[in-house]
């Protein structure tokens, strides 16, 4: 794998934007507004690309936080956040892991010995899975009107 990394542009967020992922993870589809656009420019997302190609993208900090969860007292201070996605066209073919693992390594080099946490829709067992394998455990759990998610923490 070849993966670099670089700041979040318009034409990348746009594409983004686009992405549309199969049932049931068409949940995780974003939309082109312009708030959504802004919040992908914000700073806090960085693109991932494969040989020259969106392959995916991740965040850190609030924009990697489920609103949600703060009603549920999940988020408490420590913690870096992070999101992630993948374009659906590279899901499930066996290259999560590779992806997550270049993602870490990246967050680890601003944010050193840091403890790292995510948060997963809960019926998104292939991801869930994925993390477990690279360290990460339940930290908490909480729901909004769309689902069930499960926070996960992995110390350093």
């Amino acid at each position: 794998m070849n993966f670099e990394e670089h700041a979040m542009a318009e034409v990348d967020a746009r594409e983004i934007s686009a992405w549309r992922y199969p049932y049931p993870y068409d949940f995780y589809n974003g939309e082109a507004t312009e708030e959504s656009l802004r919040e992908l420019m914000d700073g806090s997302y960085r693109v991932v690309t494969e040989h020259g190609e969106l392959f995916g993208f991740y965040c850190t900090g609030k924009g990697a936080q489920v609103p949600a969860g703060h009603e549920a007292n999940v988020y408490p201070e420590g913690p870096v956040d992070i999101g992630l996605g993948m374009k659906p066209e590279k899901t499930g073919a066996g290259r999560g892991a590779a992806f997550l693992d270049f993602l870490l390594n990246e967050i680890n080099k601003s944010h050193p010995g840091q403890a790292l946490r995510l948060t997963v829709a809960q019926f998104n067992k292939r991801a869930i899975h994925l993390y477990e394998s690279a360290g990460f455990v339940k930290a908490g759990e909480f729901k909004n009107d769309y689902a069930t998610f499960q926070v996960m923490q992995k110390d350093e």
